[in-house]
């Protein structure tokens, strides 16, 4: 058939009979059919953003939220923004013994002019201001000195271990540079102009830098470890997956992680291979939480499916398809959220068994009706494999087939509604390909992804980063609580 219909083939059909009119017909409907669908996928792919998809806010195109405050699936809590009663603030407050005074007294007074120099005080208003004093780095030169005793013997002292050069960089300088490389993602350019604006530290180069990031890279190989083992015996852990670029490759960096651990590990392939050569996933018992991907399914462990996923999906059928059940699909898993909030706020470990099948009820019956008004597809004799089932069909096979996962969190309190623990770690690797574009060889994504894995580790435990990196390069890491 032409791509175009013209006057002449009609008129040709027409002269050749009806049979031969039907069919020019039947193959024009046929592609209006795939050109109307067509259509109606570009009109669903440019109606989507962050808020009904999982694209990031990023990708969102400038005004596409005129009112963003109604399009959040987050609800208002009735509550007015700031601090909350009850909530400690931070406000400064003077200290008892300041570190420096500045004393100012009236030189003359103000009537009749006479020196107040041996005037006696009668009051005195404070006022203190918190400020940071010149910060310079210092030269502390290390001497061995060699004594000759009364027998004759000649003995020297000896160099602390970290001092191993005539001249160099100490720990606790290199670990500022670090921090500012990997944990606040400043190119490394920058962190020495950093160096040079803020300490007066001319002449850091990226090389010395390099260095210090390769002396963490290889002190924390032992941490890396034990984090992966932790992770591997957690019972809940969240995993989710993002492209790197590598080399102007594109490879997956997955990170698997809970409250107190996390883990970033790169691979060239997104499925199980790459997944296996990390090393988390194909020893781990417990339960993963993730968004579905199919790679994850290839696993034993018990499986637990993110909510918001479901929830930004049923935002655009609700949106762009017009379909009643995905609103209320949506009203009742926040309903199931919130129920077990309340029950864990009461300190109890499980739902009462009614509350549980009304929810599980209504749950079956709203994914009957969203069947009801999305059919599979009919197969046709003349095309191969199986037909495809759209994105409303799938979420609803996802919802129906995977049920136990997507409610995992109705049943056991310890998992969680969403995998945002997982999706905030992960965030930190998109704003640092953003910040440096990529990684230019494998040795800085090796790199970036443990010491940033142990940052990240270290920070959800409460320690401090900046000492933690300077215990780092000084060759005994502090290490991290990794039981659970």
């Amino acid at each position: 058939m032409p791509r175009f219909i013209t006057r002449e083939t009609v008129a040709k059909a027409y002269e050749q009979g009806l049979d031969a009119v039907v069919e020019l017909f039947d193959q024009v409907l046929g592609q209006v059919i795939v050109l109307a669908a067509r259509v109606g996928e570009l009109e669903r792919q440019r109606s989507t953003d962050s808020h009904n998809s999982s694209k990031p806010p990023s990708s969102d195109p400038p005004g596409s939220h005129p009112s963003p405050r109604t399009k959040s699936l987050r609800k208002s809590t009735g509550r007015k923004s700031g601090g909350q009663p009850g909530h400690p603030g931070s406000t400064l407050k003077m200290v008892r013994n300041p570190d420096r005074v500045e004393v100012h007294s009236p030189e003359a007074c103000a009537r009749c002019g006479q020196s107040l120099a041996e005037a006696a005080v009668i009051q005195v208003e404070r006022r203190q201001v918190f400020d940071l004093p010149k910060v310079l780095f210092e030269v502390k030169e290390h001497q061995v000195e060699s004594r000759r005793c009364t027998c004759g013997e000649v003995s020297s002292g000896s160099f602390p271990k970290d001092v191993a050069a005539p001249v160099q960089y100490g720990p606790r300088l290199r670990s500022v540079a670090v921090y500012l490389s990997q944990y606040q993602l400043v190119p490394m350019e920058r962190v020495s102009e950093a160096l040079a604006d803020v300490f007066g530290c001319e002449g850091f180069s990226e090389g010395t830098l390099d260095s210090a990031l390769d002396e963490c890279h290889q002190s924390l190989s032992e941490v890396a470890e034990k984090i992966k083992e932790g992770l591997q015996q957690a019972a809940v852990v969240h995993f989710d997956e993002t492209g790197l670029e590598v080399g102007g490759k594109l490879n997956w960096l997955h990170v698997a992680c809970t409250e107190t651990l996390t883990h970033y590990g790169w691979a060239a392939q997104r499925g199980p291979v790459g997944a296996d050569s990390i090393g988390i996933l194909p020893l781990f018992k417990g339960t993963g939480i993730h968004d579905g991907l199919e790679t994850y399914w290839s696993y034993l462990w018990t499986h637990a499916l993110c909510n918001i996923h479901h929830l930004r999906e049923l935002v655009e059928v609700e949106e762009h398809d017009k379909q009643p059940w995905a609103s209320d699909m949506q009203a009742l898993l926040s309903e199931m959220k919130a129920s077990v909030e309340a029950a864990k706020a009461l300190g109890q470990t499980e739902l009462a068994e009614a509350v549980v099948q009304d929810l599980e009820a209504r749950y079956t019956a709203l994914l009957g009706e969203g069947f009801a008004l999305n059919p599979p597809p009919e197969r046709s004799p003349k095309t191969r494999g199986r037909p495809k089932r759209g994105r409303v069909l799938a979420l609803l096979d996802r919802l129906s087939g995977h049920r136990e996962a997507a409610l995992r969190f109705l049943h056991d309190f310890r998992v969680p509604f969403d995998n945002n623990q997982a999706e905030r770690d992960i965030r930190m690797v998109k704003i640092k390909q953003k910040v440096s574009g990529c990684f230019r060889a494998d040795g800085g994504a090796d790199r970036f992804c443990r010491i940033r894995g142990y940052i990240s580790t270290m920070r959800k435990q409460g320690q401090h980063v900046l000492a933690c990196l300077e215990s780092v390069l000084l060759g005994h890491p502090i290490m991290p609580i990794t039981a659970t």
